[in-house]
């Protein structure tokens, strides 16, 4: 699976953007906020999943609902499954987060299969499982929601460095210590 990722970033690397109206961002909190957040993560990465469990609820609570801050989820898929866990998460997507916290809340169900059909296979089957109504095939096929996912990745890499996920950039610099809640809200506290 990493080598036909690695063969579509090497093929797509040099898209421009594609028209960030087109497709919305995944984000919680107020859009005009003072701080941006932006989360690079991997949807069959472990430590992304307890980012979303161990960290998110405090943030979101502390900062998020009160409008202090805002938090954009972008795409740094690692392997094929999450590349296609991705497109999905932004498929019909109007900027809700509920997909790709389901995907995360429930990573053990559907990361699975030796194979990228196998894992395609999971992944639909658990979608239809949680009452998520969209067109899985449409979805993963889908030109514009792929740039749209690739061109997360490329911004990732080129503009913050990242290398592994979950990366957390606030206001457009790498967030370098150890991902805790604790760390974090340090950092933002610097900022209000």
């Amino acid at each position: 699976m990493k080598k036909i990722l690695a063969f579509t970033l090497i093929f797509f690397s040099t898209i421009s953007s594609i028209n960030a109206e087109e497709i919305k961002r995944i984000f919680v909190g107020n859009e005009d906020a003072k701080i941006t957040i932006i989360a690079f993560e991997s949807l069959t990465c472990s430590h992304c999943a307890n980012f979303h469990k161990d960290v998110f609820p405090q943030l979101k609570k502390e900062y998020l609902d009160t409008g202090l801050a805002k938090i954009e989820f972008r795409h740094f898929p690692l392997d094929a499954a999450a590349f296609n866990a991705s497109k999905v998460s932004q498929c019909k997507n109007d900027g809700d987060s509920a997909i790709l916290n389901s995907l995360y809340a429930n990573q053990q169900k559907w990361v699975k299969g030796s194979s990228v059909k196998e894992a395609n296979e999971n992944l639909q089957k658990f979608l239809t499982s949680e009452g998520f109504d969209l067109n899985f095939e449409k979805c993963i096929n889908n030109k514009e929601i792929e740039d749209f996912v690739l061109n997360d990745r490329i911004d990732g890499t080129k503009n913050f460095k990242v290398n592994s996920t979950p990366t957390i950039v606030i206001n457009n610099k790498k967030f370098e210590k150890t991902l805790t809640y604790k760390n974090l809200k340090k950092a933002l506290e610097k900022l209000i």
